[in-house]
This record gives C-alpha cells, sequence and structure tokens, in this order.
C-alpha cells in the first residue's frame, strides 16, 4: 500500500467511500458535507436510562434535523496489572491499551443502543466521542472541533428532577454553560423536560475557528453495517503516548472478517502508472498495516478529493510539456501553428478523457452503492431469520415446558384421586361411628334426665331444709340481739346524742348533691356542719332491707367500744336512719392508695403504721371480754384517715358479735353462721363456701389489705402475683415506688406475713396478738425516727383536733356541754360565763333561747381516749 495514500480519521472521505460503506467522517460537522444548520448534538452518558428521555425530547422537537450523538469517554485513571492499580503511565503502552480496549467496546455498545433507538423511530443518527478526564472539557473540546451549532444536554440527573425545577444543577452543565461555543444554541433537558435555554451570542466564523487536528474521531451513522467503531484518543491528552495506530479509526462491517474495494483513476487507459486508491478492511494484514486502519488517500488541506487528485495527476503531462507559458508566448516565440492546434486537439482530448472517467466513476460508484444496499438487505433478512429461528426456539421451549407442567399435572391427579378415594373410604368410617356415637348419646341422654330429675328432688329437699335453718337463725339472731340490746340499755351509758331530722337538714343544706363525698351500697354519705363542727351524715336507704338493722347495729356497737382507731359516733336520728362521724378530711385509704383529686402517696413509713393500727383494732374487736366482734367487711374503702393520717376503721354494719358458747368445739376461735356478705375480692373463701364467719375472716381481709400496701394493686389476684414473685426473687418490681424506696428486708417480711394471713385454709392463718402484731410493732416504732414518720406520727398526735379545744378557754375539755347556741363548751366555762349574768352567746353575741346544758358523751369519750394515748 502506497502510504501517500494513508490520510488521518480527520481527513475529509472521498463521496465513493461514503456510499460504499454508508458512514460518515466527523471531520466537517459530523459529516462530509452535511450543513452544521440541520445537525442537532446530543450530549449522552453511559447510563442509556438516564439520557434517553434527553434524546426523546431532540427527537420530538427537532423533526426533520440530522442527530448527531456526542460522547465522553472518561478512562480509567488506574490500570491493574498484577493484582496492583498503577497509573497509565507507569506500564507499558501494550498493557495500557490491553486494558482500554475493553472499555472503548463497553461505550461502542452504548452508542449502538442509541442508535437502535433512534433507528427505531425513523430518524437518522451518527455519533462523535472523545476520551477525556473530564466530561465537560471533552464535551467543550468536541464543541469546538466539530463546530457545534446546536447542542442538547441534561440539566441535571433525573433523580434530582423536580417540578420547580428552573435553572441547572449538574456541574457539567454549568461549566458547559459557561465555557461553551459563544456561537452554539444550548438547550438543557432534564427528564424530557427544558429547564433552560442558551441563545448564541455571535455568529460563527469558520475562518477564525481552530483547525480541526488530524485525529479528530469517527463515528457510524447506519448500525446494522457496522459490528463497532474503535477511536483513539486525542492527542492534546498529555498523560500518556500513544502509537500511530492508536490515531487512526478501524471500521468492521457485518459478519465478515475483510472487504476490500479500490477506486481506479479516470485516466487508467492512459497512464498505466496513475495511482490506485485502495480501502483495506482486512485482519489478516494487520501486521502490515497499522492496526487494521482504513486508508483513504487525500488531497491537500484546501478540501481536494479523489477527482481533484486524479485531474492534477492527468493534467500533469501537458503541462510539462507547455511549462509555465500560455499559447500566445508560444506563438511570439515563432512555434509551429500546426503544432499549437496538436497541442490544443490534445488537450482537448484530455479533457474529454477526463470527463469520460469521471462520469465512469460515478456510474461505478452507484453500481457499488447498489451492491452494498443489496448487502444490507441480505443481512437484514439474515437477522430477521435468526430473529425467527430464535423466536422458534423459544415456542418450542415454552411448549415443551407446558408438556412437562401437563404430565406434573396429571401426576398430581392421579395422587389427588387416591387421596379422594382414601378421604371417602375414611368417611365411611367416621360415618359409622357417628351412627355409633349417636346412639351412645341418646342413652346417655335417658340417663341424664333420670339424674336430673333426682337431682331436682334432692335440691328441693335441700333448699327446704335451708330455709329451716335459716328461719332458726333468724330467730335465734333475734333473741340475741334483744338480749343484747336489754343488756346495753340497762348497763351501758350512752355515748352519743339524738339530733332531730330538722337539725340534720339544716347540717346537710338538705342533703345538697355538692356536699356527698361517698356512696355505697348502705347509702350516703354528706359533709355537714353541726352546731359549728364539721361533721360526716351516713344516710341509709329507705328501700332497702338492712337498712334499718344495720343503723341498729353500727349504733349498737360503736355506742358501747371506744378505740383510738375506731371512727368516732358523735349522734344519731332514729326517724331518719342516720348516723353522725367525726368528719375525717383525709378520706378513705382506697383513695389515697389510688392517689384520688391528685393527693399525694402515701409513704411507706405512714403504711407501715397504718398496718399496725389496723391489726391493733383488730385486736381489740377480736378480744372484747363479753363477747368477740368480727368486722365481716373489711376493706380500704371503709378504713378513714383523719387529718394526721391515722386510720378510723368504720362501716360495722354487717359485724357480728360472736359470744363463747356460740363458738365449735372444734374450731380454734368463735364462729357464726351467716349468709355471706361484703366485697368479693376481701372475703374468706371459707367463709363465702360454709356461711361460716369467724375472726379469721377478717385475717384474711387483713391479708389482702396488707399486700395492697405494699404493691398499690388491685385485690383480685393480687396474693399469687406477690407469691410469684417471692418465688423468682424479684419482689422490687412490684413494690410501689411512689411510697418510697422500701427496705427490701421489712418488705420481704411483710409479704411473707401478708401471704400467710391471706391462706386460703384458715388454720394456715396467724394470730393477730401473738404473730402478726409482734411483728408490725417494732417495724412502726422504727419509722418514728424517720422525718416524715414523726411529722405524720408523733407530733401530729401531740396536736388536739380544734373540736376538743373550750372556746372560751383555749385548752383540751375535760367535761365538754352543749349550750343552747350550739356550741361545745367546758362546763366550769360556761356555766362561770352564764352565772356571771350573761345572756347571750360567748362565740355569736346572740341571746340564748335557754340557760340548760347538755354534757357531750361521745366528745368525753373521744377526749379521754386521745388524752390516755399521749
Amino acid at each position: 500500500m502506497n502510504p501517500e495514500m494513508v490520510a488521518p480519521p480527520s481527513a475529509r472521505m472521498h463521496p465513493l467511500a461514503e456510499q460504499i460503506y454508508g458512514i460518515s467522517a466527523v471531520g466537517e460537522g459530523c459529516a462530509a458535507g452535511g450543513d452544521d444548520n440541520d445537525r442537532v448534538y446530543v450530549a449522552v452518558g453511559r447510563d442509556v436510562k438516564e439520557s434517553k428521555y434527553n434524546l426523546m425530547w431532540v427527537v420530538n422537537n427537532f423533526s426533520g434535523k440530522r442527530i448527531c450523538l456526542l460522547h465522553v469517554l472518561q478512562p480509567s485513571q488506574l490500570v491493574p496489572f498484577t493484582g496492583v492499580n498503577f497509573p497509565p503511565q507507569n506500564l507499558q503502552q501494550q498493557v495500557v491499551v490491553q486494558h482500554r480496549d475493553p472499555e472503548r467496546q463497553s461505550m461502542q455498545e452504548v452508542l449502538k443502543k442509541y442508535l437502535y433507538m433512534l433507528q427505531a423511530v425513523g430518524v437518522e443518527g451518527e455519533a462523535v466521542h472523545v476520551e477525556k478526564e473530564k466530561v465537560e472539557e471533552g464535551i467543550v473540546e468536541l464543541m469546538t472541533l466539530q463546530r457545534i451549532k446546536k447542542l442538547v444536554m441534561g440539566a441535571a440527573a433525573n433523580k434530582h428532577y423536580d417540578k420547580k425545577m428552573v435553572d441547572i444543577k449538574s456541574k457539567t452543565a454549568k461549566y458547559v454553560h459557561e465555557r461553551g461555543l459563544a456561537s452554539c444554541h444550548i438547550w438543557f433537558v432534564c427528564k424530557g423536560r427544558l429547564i433552560k435555554k442558551r441563545e448564541a451570542t455571535t455568529a460563527s466564523d469558520e475562518s477564525q475557528m481552530p483547525h480541526r487536528p488530524k485525529d479528530c474521531m469517527l463515528s457510524m451513522s447506519d448500525v446494522s453495517s457496522l459490528d463497532g467503531v474503535q477511536w483513539a484518543d486525542s492527542p492534546q491528552n498529555s498523560d500518556m503516548t500513544r502509537d500511530a495506530s492508536d490515531w487512526n479509526a478501524t471500521f468492521r462491517t457485518g459478519s465478515s472478517q475483510s472487504c476490500f474495494s479500490s477506486l481506479t483513476s479516470p485516466c487508467a487507459s492512459h497512464a498505466s502508472s496513475a495511482p490506485q486508491v485502495e480501502l483495506e478492511l482486512s485482519r489478516s494484514e494487520a501486521s502490515s498495516a497499522p492496526a487494521g486502519e482504513l486508508e483513504l488517500s487525500r488531497s491537500e488541506e484546501n478540501g481536494g478529493g479523489f477527482g481533484t487528485e486524479l485531474e492534477n495527476k492527468t493534467v500533469a503531462p501537458f503541462k510539462d510539456i507547455v511549462g509555465s507559458s500560455s499559447p500566445p508566448s508560444v506563438l511570439e516565440q515563432s512555434v509551429d501553428d500546426e503544432l499549437y492546434e496538436q497541442l490544443e486537439q490534445a488537450m482537448a482530448k484530455a479533457d474529454n478523457s477526463k470527463r469520460e472517467a469521471f462520469e465512469e466513476s460515478l456510474r461505478r460508484r452507484k453500481a457499488e452503492k447498489e451492491a452494498v444496499d443489496a448487502a444490507r438487505r441480505a443481512k437484514a433478512a439474515e437477522k430477521m431469520y435468526h430473529e425467527e429461528m430464535r423466536l422458534r426456539k423459544q415456542i418450542e421451549d415454552a411448549i415443551s415446558r407446558e408438556k412437562q407442567e401437563l404430565e406434573k399435572m396429571n401426576y398430581q391427579q392421579v395422587a389427588v384421586m387416591e387421596e379422594l378415594n382414601s378421604a371417602l373410604s375414611q368417611k365411611s368410617l367416621l360415618e359409622r361411628e357417628l351412627a355409633d356415637s349417636r346412639k351412645q348419646a341418646e342413652e346417655f341422654q335417658d340417663k341424664i334426665v333420670s339424674a336430673v330429675e333426682l337431682l331436682k328432688n334432692y335440691r328441693d329437699e335441700r333448699d327446704k331444709l335451708e330455709n329451716e335453718r335459716d328461719c332458726a337463725l333468724r330467730a335465734t339472731e333475734e333473741l340475741r340481739q334483744q338480749a343484747e340490746r336489754s343488756m346495753s340499755s340497762e348497763n351501758l351509758p350512752q355515748f352519743f346524742s339524738e339530733f332531730p331530722y330538722s337539725e340534720i337538714q339544716n347540717a346537710t343544706r338538705n342533703f345538697h348533691p355538692s356536699l356527698k363525698i361517698g356512696e355505697g351500697g348502705y347509702g350516703s354519705i354528706y359533709k355537714g356542719v353541726l352546731r359549728y363542727t364539721d361533721v360526716a351524715v351516713k344516710v341509709l336507704h329507705f328501700e332497702s332491707m338492712q337498712g334499718p338493722s344495720e343503723y341498729r347495729q353500727e349504733v349498737e356497737v360503736l355506742s358501747r367500744l371506744r378505740h383510738p382507731n375506731i371512727v368516732t359516733l358523735i349522734g344519731a336520728c332514729p326517724e331518719a336512719f342516720t348516723l353522725i362521724y367525726e368528719y375525717l378530711p383525709n378520706g378513705s385509704l382506697e383513695d389515697r392508695l389510688k392517689c384520688k383529686d391528685n393527693s399525694s402517696p402515701l409513704s411507706w413509713q405512714t403504711r407501715i403504721r397504718i398496718a399496725a393500727e389496723l391489726c391493733s383494732v383488730l385486736v381489740f374487736l377480736h378480744s372484747s371480754k363479753s363477747h368477740c366482734i368480727v368486722h365481716g367487711d373489711l376493706k380500704p374503702s371503709n378504713i378513714l384517715l383523719d387529718a394526721n393520717f391515722i386510720s378510723k376503721l368504720s362501716d360495722f354494719g354487717i359485724c357480728r358479735a360472736i359470744t363463747p358458747h356460740q363458738a365449735p368445739s372444734v374450731e380454734p376461735a368463735a364462729s357464726y353462721i351467716t349468709q355471706p356478705k361484703g366485697t368479693f375480692a376481701y372475703m374468706d373463701p371459707e367463709f363465702i363456701m360454709t356461711g361460716e364467719l369467724t375472726p379469721y375472716s377478717d385475717i384474711y381481709s387483713f391479708g389482702i389489705i396488707l399486700l395492697m400496701l405494699l404493691t398499690g394493686k388491685h385485690a383480685v389476684g393480687i396474693a399469687t402475683e406477690v407469691r410469684r414473685a417471692l418465688d423468682n426473687g424479684n419482689l422490687n418490681s412490684l413494690l410501689d415506688c411512689s411510697a418510697g424506696d422500701w427496705p427490701y428486708v421489712q418488705a420481704q417480711q411483710l409479704a411473707h406475713l401478708a401471704l400467710r394471713c391471706a391462706a386460703m385454709n384458715r388454720r394456715d392463718r396467724p394470730e393477730l396478738e401473738s404473730e402478726v402484731l409482734r411483728v408490725l410493732e417494732p417495724m412502726r416504732a422504727s419509722c418514728r425516727g424517720s422525718s416524715l414518720s414523726s411529722r405524720l406520727g408523733d407530733e401530729e398526735h401531740c396536736q388536739a383536733p380544734p373540736y376538743f379545744i373550750c372556746p372560751i378557754f383555749q385548752e383540751v375539755m375535760q367535761d365538754p356541754h352543749v349550750a343552747a347556741d350550739g356550741f361545745t363548751y367546758e362546763a366550769e366555762a360556761i356555766r362561770g360565763w352564764l352565772d356571771s349574768g350573761h345572756s347571750t352567746s360567748p362565740m355569736t353575741n346572740v341571746k340564748l333561747a335557754h340557760n340548760n346544758l347538755v354534757p357531750n358523751h361521745a366528745l368525753r369519750s373521744a377526749i379521754q381516749e386521745w388524752l390516755q394515748q399521749q
């Protein structure tokens, strides 16, 4: 091959070569002889999904325009060699080329995908690319080399797209916007939406454009006739040196390994030494030619093509004859006219030969183009044939799979039929068993009917006996109560006063709902001011069958019992079954454990003291000399707290007085048979089952209350929960943390004691006085040393209630008497006031209706108990 015929990739390709191979050299605007105004360049990246929206936007908005793809290949900065990455300049050229080839092949595959997309929508496409470390610099370089006038590129990545986006975001787009050719229109698009357009500010002047280097890269427009194109890097990259073979384009057409086509000069018939244009695409000659490159002859930089070169070479001999002188000069030198005419004829003949050669070359070029088109159609037909074969194979595979699936379903059907037959046989067996079961059920039904009739007879007989027993018990109870009333009326003093119903109505403002402080099955409790003293008025329900009996029971018990931890009965109103107690401002223990009305929780010292006080009052009730008193309804709502958080036991309406002769000889304590009453969660299980009320019933209720003081939880199931916690060693998780830091040893001791009190069998419960009180009293004494216990204990015991103080002497009264104004005074003080001639009240200065004084026995008894406690 003649070295003079080799042209660099930047040279303009001869039109004949364009028709033969269907390619365009991107030397003058991506295609030789193309109009830059009819061409739109689109910057595309490696991600086809990312750039296809921009490509489709160009297709939709530039119909009729020729689309040229613009791509910048970023070569890897490090080359792997022997398991280590090296910079390219530190390795041999052959190693670097072997690493670069896969990158370029990958790039060609990406460009082919874009070209296929354009071909699918019927748009003619081309491609141009360059290798550059930075994409933005590569785009600007291609803009300059290709003299681009219209460019479309992405404004940002699709993932950064926003409907409110009004400006470009990517660094590449900003770089091109600032440094791109001023004569180029640039559209910035994101996800198929135009974001911004940069208008050209100056007209393009090709004379001022930088001259394209000879290494300008080329790309193919017809992807159906080429398998791939490989281009070398630009020599402007100074980071590595390339061989001459790296700067040329290599073409492979179809599946052929080589393709040859030669162009003969139009003057070949006249001059045997005329040069030939030869296109070599054979891989077998890659060793002699540089990397199997396409070698094309090129004229000088004035833009001349193959025809111009041939024309110059044909006319050259004649120029040698005539030299540089014109025909008139030859005549002036006395040249023969005949010779001159022959010269002119020869020149005319040469011109005719040149025209004929040019026409012949055109016809040959047309024929070769038709041959190339036929080859393309043949390749397309072959491609369709392969596609049909592929589809046929897929269909055969699908049929084979369906056949296998059908065989599998037939096998499954056989298995299901076998299971169905087995199930039918089991069904018949179960039906026979069901028939036998129904027959047995009918027999059992007859037996059940006879047993129910027999049970009904036994139940009727039992009800009859129970009615007789209840009648006998009621008669016995009435006789006992009558005897007790007669004894109490004869031998015991009355420690309460009787008030008329009208005075109670005035004290409670006719039982106004705003003064109601409690309500239960027995009735309602109101706060009132009776004779200038705060009291609690308990009104029993008239419609209740137990109302009168509970009223008499509580009056009888509280009129005979006095204890610091039993609520004080101030008076009663028999006509309305109403009881008047001392008013306790801190409500019930249940309210305080629940912190009702956002009240402060009770400390653990106060809870231990309340437990000790409750145990002492139960010991007092159970050890009464005349008869044992069982409360029977011990629960937190019946334990009231005064201003100093001293506990007071109340609600003795269902208590029972048990005489020693009623105690069975086999029982450790006295008992009383009655209908179970009270609150289920605190009731003795044996009392619920047998109806036998004993002091151990109160001990069970006390154990439940003690567990509530420890944990602050509800009574239902509390014993089981605490027992499980003790067994697992995590009692701390159940202790009520709002009471403060419980001493673990004392808390554990109290828990064991409470579980013994709440035992299911009454024989397992401890004695209150000998066992329980001996444990609680030392704990109570140890709590008195703490500051909190002192505040709630001894110091407040020393402070007398305000109604214990005489209004005149301002001292604790010894013999309180009630005057006509309703106030209670020390007897000596009020008598001295009256004897000195005063007829008005010392408190209200209102005239007294009379001078009679009434002893206040209830208050006198409470004062004496308080004084004894101090």
